[in-house]
Formats: structure tokens, C-alpha cells, sequence
């Protein structure tokens, strides 16, 4: 009986891991499945290492309180993977923390197997020496990846996207907008800001501007918003307040938003390939801190932000970063893709090569067999 420690960092990791999870037990009904992570993969019958309760407190975190959390989280973990026989550790993304607990699990004998590895493509070379060191099999979800890891002589396996098990194959555009208290004949703008609160702190006010600029321009256009599950609705309606743009909330529905929608802002992350399988044109646009905006343009090495831009090789959909993104250029290129139909069935070709260059459904389902193959099971 195989028995498999599974290692997440944020929600999100919860998420797959619950899907993993499921997907092992299908194919092997009797393993053992242990792990950090979340309600979701507990769900999926996942046995949650005691005293770590949050999926996200992981790693160190700001505040002495989360400090501590983390610090006593990390040296929990390290026990454990050094004490406990295990067929195999599965790290979920979230690589600051898990490749240093990688390192600690290599240490102590276990195999280990990275699904959703990190984005080494972007980022110094140095990552990749460490995985090469810490990890016995990469599990990536992105098509250039894998060569890649094989070229640095990391055994690697690409999966597909796990969006495509995620995303419905179609969307009844019509009952998605009557849903959301939309009129189907006029314009539907989605608004993307993120899953993080300091993302949406910094994004959300610029849409909203955007809107109103819209609005003046398009009395009839309409405006909804996919609110993450992370997201308090109390944030969003003080940073709504005073904007005297109506905007519809949708709450964890961000896939139905770009079904309904005939151009989406959206902020950079997983989202913009979340939109490509939807198949709706998008804006992207990002702020963050100055220096986090320096230090990351001193440390990636690729010329776009944007993961649908990443997997095109080209840049299909505008990014707006830092200053250039502006309520100004924001409306501007909205209105562009809504006026210009040619630029917009071209941006939704493009789309659809970026879905088909995912892969196929069923990421979950080989990602397992490549844990359970490392198992020997």
C-alpha cells in the first residue's frame, strides 16, 4: 500500500492537491494518503498532518503571530519528513517554502516529486540547480516546460493544464448574463483584479476609473466583477463607494464572468489562461510595489508577464504594467477590442491555439500516475 505525504502552500495549492488526491485513490483505492493542505483535500480524504491548520501559513508570513505559525509549521514538517516512511513527498506549487522542505525530504531519503513545479523559465538559473539537487521528478503543467527541465537533467513530465478539468467545455452566454442581472443585447465588461488583497487594493480603483470612462463614452455598457473566494465583499464595496460606476458582483463564479462577458480587464496571473480556455479577449494589467517591480524586472528573464503571453511566444493580448496601466489606457483598449471586430475574432483565434497548447483534460489523473509510478505501485 503506497503511502504518499502531500505538501501545499496557499488555497490554491488546496485545490490541486484535493484533485490529486482524488485522482490517486481512483487509481489506487488503497493508498494512504497524508498532507498539509486544506478543507478540500481533507474532503478528498487526505489525513491532515495535526497542528497546521492554516493551508497558507505555511511559509513566514508578516506579523509576529504569523511568524511564529510559520516557524513552528516548518520545523513540524521537517520532523516529520525526517521520522516518517513515505513512498513519496508531492510538493504543490508554492516553490518559496517547498523547495526549502524539498531539500529536507531529499535529506532525509524520501522521494520527491513536484507537480505544478516552479517557473524556472522566468526566473534566475539558480532555481533550477536547486531543483536538480532536491527534486527526482518535476510534474509541469505548461508545454515548453518540459523540455526545459530535461535539458537540466531533471526527469519531467508534462500533464496539461489542470484548468481544462476546471473550465467547461461551453457556456450559455444568455442565461450566464440573465444570472448576473445583465441585458444580453448591450455590452458586458468582466473585471479581473486578482486574489490577493493587495492586488485588488491596487487594480480594482483603476478598473472602476476605467468604467466610468467607458460609461461616459458607452452609456448602455455593463460591468461585472469576479470576486475570488479570498476576497471579502466588504472590500470591494468600500473600494466601490463613490465610484458612481454599477458594477455586479460575482462571487467564485470567475469562469462564468468570462463566459458573459465581451471583453474581461484582468490581472495577470492565472487567470489570463483561465480566459483563453474560456476563449474571451482580454486586457492585462498589474501594479504592484516599486520595488518588487524592480527587483522582479531584474530577475525574469522573459519579455511578457502574462502566462497566455508566455505560452503564445508573442504577445496576443496588450499588458498594461506599472504605469502604463491607466484608467486612460485601460478604456482605451477596451474600447478598441469591443469597436474593432476583426482585432477581436483575430485576439480569440490566437485564444484557442493557447487552450489547444494546454493540453488535454485529465492533469490530475497523470499527475497521479507519475507519483504512483515513482511509488513503484
Amino acid at each position: 500500500m503506497p503511502r504518499i505525504f502531500i505538501v501545499t502552500g496557499e488555497a490554491s495549492g488546496d485545490v490541486h492537491g484535493a484533485n490529486l488526491a482524488g485522482a490517486l485513490r481512483m487509481l489506487r483505492p488503497d493508498v494512504e494518503l497524508i498532507g498539509v493542505g486544506g478543507s478540500r483535500m481533507q474532503a478528498a480524504g487526505v489525513t491532515l498532518l495535526p497542528g497546521i491548520r492554516r493551508v497558507d501559513a505555511v511559509g513566514v508570513t508578516l506579523g509576529a503571530a504569523h511568524l511564529r505559525a510559520g516557524i513552528h509549521n516548518l520545523f513540524t514538517l521537517a520532523q516529520y519528513l525526517r521520522r516518517t516512511p513515505l513512498d513519496a513527498v508531492v510538493f504543490i506549487d508554492h516553490p518559496g517554502i517547498n523547495l526549502r522542505l524539498a531539500r529536507v525530504a531529499k535529506w532525509a531519503g524520501q522521494k520527491v516529486v513536484y507537480y505544478i513545479a516552479p517557473q524556472v523559465w522566468a526566473w534566475a538559473p539558480i532555481r533550477m540547480r536547486l531543483i536538480r539537487r532536491r527534486v527526482d521528478h518535476a510534474v509541469v503543467i505548461l508545454p515548453f516546460e518540459e523540455p526545459l527541465y530535461r535539458r537540466a537533467g531533471v526527469r519531467c513530465t508534462f500533464v496539461g493544464h489542470p484548468l481544462l478539468d476546471e473550465v467547461a467545455p461551453s457556456y450559455d452566454r444568455d442565461e450566464l448574463r440573465k444570472r448576473f442581472g445583465l441585458e444580453s443585447s448591450a455590452p458586458v465588461v468582466g473585471l479581473l483584479p486578482g486574489s490577493r488583497v493587495s492586488e485588488v487594493r491596487a487594480l480594482f480603483p483603476l478598473m472602476l476609473q476605467a468604467a466610468a470612462q467607458l460609461t461616459r463614452q458607452h452609456p448602455d455598457m455593463q460591468f461585472v466583477v469576479a470576486q475570488a473566494p479570498s476576497i471579502a465583499s466588504e472590500l470591494l464595496a468600500s473600494l466601490s463607494a463613490g465610484s458612481g460606476v454599477k458594477v455586479r458582483v460575482a462571487k467564485d463564479q470567475a469562469s462564468e464572468v468570462m463566459a458573459a462577458s465581451d471583453v474581461l480587464l484582468v490581472a495577470s496571473g492565472t487567470a489570463t489562461l483561465q480566459a483563453a480556455v474560456v476563449g474571451t479577449p482580454m486586457v492585462l494589467a498589474y501594479r504592484t510595489s516599486w520595488l518588487t517591480y524592480w527587483v522582479a524586472r531584474w530577475l525574469i528573464r522573459i519579455p511578457w508577464i502574462g502566462l497566455v503571453n508566455i505560452v503564445a511566444s508573442r504577445s496576443i493580448v496588450p499588458e498594461l504594467i506599472q504605469m502604463d496601466a491607466t484608467p486612460e489606457r485601460m478604456s482605451a483598449e477596451v474600447a478598441r477590442l469591443l469597436a474593432d471586430g476583426p482585432a477581436a475574432r483575430q485576439m480569440r483565434a490566437e485564444l484557442r491555439a493557447v487552450r489547444e497548447a494546454l493540453g488535454s483534460p485529465g492533469a490530475s489523473r497523470r499527475a497521479a500516475a507519475v507519483v504512483l509510478a515513482e511509488c513503484g505501485a
